[in-house]
C-alpha cells in the first residue's frame, strides 16, 4: 500500500470516541428507541465485515449499537478537510476515500482494515436503495472477504428510511429495529477464488440480508 493510501487507524476507544459515541447513542435512544436482536452473531475477535442494509444516511449511526467492538468505515476525503469534523470522524473509526477514486482503491483500503483484524462496516448494496427487497448486490464485499478470510455479517435496519428518507436534510423520530444475522463464511480455495464462487456467496449474502431486513420490518 502506497503512502498516499496509508491508513492511520486507532483500534482503541479514545476518550473523544467514548464521549461522541455516547452522545450519538444517547440521542438515538431518545429519537429512535432502537432495539437490537442477534448482537452475539458479531465475532468479538478477528476480521469481520459488517454488511448492513442501506436505506438512509443515518444507517452509519446505528452501527454503534451492534457490537462492543470499535468498527471502521469509509468516508469521503472532503469530510476530513473540515476543521474539527475531520479529527472527530477519525476518532469514530472513519478513514478517507478519495472522491472519484476507483472501486479497486476502496477495496484495497477495506482489505487493509480487515488484514489488521478489525471490524469493518461495508454496505454491500453500494448506495442507498428503496423498498423491502434487496436487488442483486455488488461482489465487492465477498471479494474482500475472500482475500482476507473475514466473516461477513448481514444486518437489517428497519425504520431508518422513515427516520431520514431520501432527500431529507434532518432526521425525525422513528422506531428503529436492528436484526443481526448469522455470520457467513467467505469463499475459499486452494488458489485464487473463482469469480463464480464469489458470485455464489454474494447471492447468499443478498438472500440473508433481505431476510434480516424483512425481520427488522415485522409489524410495520
Amino acid at each position: 500500500m502506497s503512502d498516499e493510501t496509508a491508513l492511520e487507524l486507532n483500534p482503541k476507544k479514545t476518550v473523544i470516541y467514548r464521549v461522541v459515541a455516547g452522545l450519538i447513542i444517547g440521542l438515538s435512544k431518545v429519537f429512535f428507541r432502537p432495539t437490537v436482536t442477534g448482537r452475539e452473531n458479531i465475532p468479538l475477535h478477528g476480521p469481520v465485515l459488517i454488511a448492513p442494509i442501506h436505506r438512509s444516511n443515518v444507517d452509519f449511526a446505528f452501527t454503534l449499537f451492534i457490537s462492543s467492538r470499535k468498527v471502521f468505515f469509509m468516508a469521503k476525503d472532503s469530510i476530513f478537510k473540515v476543521p474539527m469534523l475531520g479529527p472527530l470522524v477519525s476518532h469514530l473509526g472513519a478513514f478517507p476515500i478519495r472522491r472519484g477514486s476507483a472501486d479497486r482503491d476502496s477495496m484495497k483500503l477495506a482489505e487493509e482494515v480487515l488484514r489488521r483484524g478489525y471490524a469493518l462496516v461495508l454496505f454491500p448494496e453500494g448506495t442507498r436503495k428503496e423498498g423491502r427487497r434487496v436487488e442483486p448486490i455488488h461482489d465487492g464485499a465477498m471479494f474482500v472477504a475472500a482475500r482476507t478470510g473475514a466473516m461477513v455479517v448481514p444486518v437489517g435496519i428497519g425504520g431508518s428510511d422513515r427516520a431520514m428518507p431520501l432527500g431529507a436534510k434532518f432526521p425525525r423520530p422513528s422506531k428503529i429495529r436492528i436484526v443481526i444475522g448469522t455470520p457467513i463464511a467467505p469463499p475459499v480455495s486452494d488458489g485464487r477464488v473463482a469469480r463464480s464462487a464469489v458470485a455464489a456467496k454474494s447471492e447468499e449474502l443478498r438472500q440473508e440480508l433481505e431476510a434480516v431486513y424483512l425481520r427488522s420490518l415485522e409489524g410495520r
